[in-house]
């Protein structure tokens, strides 16, 4: 069984092309939702969502997030009479949103949830939301208030300096079933090039999940989402700078050393291998931009092969 931990975009990537190369039974998947809000009285959960969609083949690339030929016509009406539209949810995904609050109210777990929905859109790929407690990232700016991380990612644009980052309700919550045991018994662990800020360390946050990775460490393999020292998509980069780490691959060696045995980074950032091992982390360097799935299967090989036994080569350059 391989085991990744998620966010949304580059996650999802991530693992459409790990199941071209390994059965999607195989795989299981622990997502974040730290992300997930509450808006027009729904629960929504962003990362599970743009994972299940991408998976089920129905997500639309270009935007890399929601669903592919998606219409707007209830957020068009919302808008018209005035209501709250900052955070756009399309015709098809509002029921996505709408079955999760129905099943929630009804007394399911979010894994439950998430469970009926992979099954019914014929997602074979275990997905484990981090913990069924309520856990949200909450952000304090530089130069205001604190805020959830929807306002700051969508309503603000992420384009506002952080001063602070926490986890509310992370210190109580508990691993949703299954998350542990997917970490104990994993012949390998693969860390998604998420965030790591805001994607990766609510999972860290959940109590037991780092401890459960440091105790596999040697079989824990990340690629870095920071390249040539900027993030592909998102604010991963000025995060890390807006909280004293360095934006670097170097940087992401240091906050997963205690965690990660293996850090794959870019071509790009090949004169950097050297500092990465000095951090106690075995450096691999590969081609980690995925263009295509062909690209993200190419790179969920090198990732694999890193962390099995096998895997000893300082570089796997293509």
């Amino acid at each position: 069984m391989i085991t990744a931990l998620a966010g949304g975009v580059g996650a999802a990537r991530l693992l459409r092309g790990l199941v071209r190369v390994v059965a999607p039974t195989d795989v299981t998947a622990v997502v974040n939702t730290a992300d997930d809000t509450e808006l027009h009285g729904l629960h929504i959960s962003p990362d599970l969502d743009t994972v299940t969609y991408t998976l089920a083949g129905m997500n639309d690339d270009e935007r890399g997030w929601g669903l592919a030929g998606e219409t707007w016509t209830v957020m068009e009406n919302l808008e018209r009479l005035g209501g709250e539209t900052w955070f756009r949810l399309g015709d098809r995904d509002l029921a996505t949103h709408l079955y999760r609050t129905q099943r929630l109210a009804e007394g399911a777990t979010l894994s439950q949830v998430t469970s009926e929905i992979t099954g019914a859109l014929g997602v074979s790929v275990g997905l484990l939301p981090m913990s069924d407690d309520p856990v949200r990232t909450r952000l304090t700016l530089l130069d205001g208030p604190e805020v959830s991380f929807q306002e700051y990612f969508v309503g603000r644009r992420h384009a506002v300096a952080v001063k602070s980052v926490r986890f509310a309700g992370a210190e109580s919550a508990t691993a949703a079933p299954g998350v542990l045991t997917a970490i104990a018994d994993a012949e390998v662990v693969v860390v998604c090039p998420s965030n790591p800020i805001v994607s990766i360390g609510p999972v860290l946050a959940v109590p037991g999940v780092t401890e459960a990775l440091a105790g596999r460490r040697p079989e824990v393999v990340a690629v870095s989402p920071i390249i040539a020292g900027a993030a592909l998509k998102g604010p991963a980069d000025r995060l890390l700078a807006e909280l004293g780490h360095e934006a670097t691959v170097v940087g992401v060696a240091r906050l997963y050393s205690d965690i990660v045995g293996t850090l794959v980074i870019d071509e790009a950032d090949s004169a950097l291998a050297g500092a990465v091992e000095a951090c106690g982390v075995r450096c691999v360097v590969a081609p980690t931009v995925m263009h295509t799935p062909d690209h993200a299967a190419a790179l969920a090989s090198v990732l694999l092969d890193a962390g099995r036994p096998s895997g000893a080569a300082r570089s796997l350059a293509r």
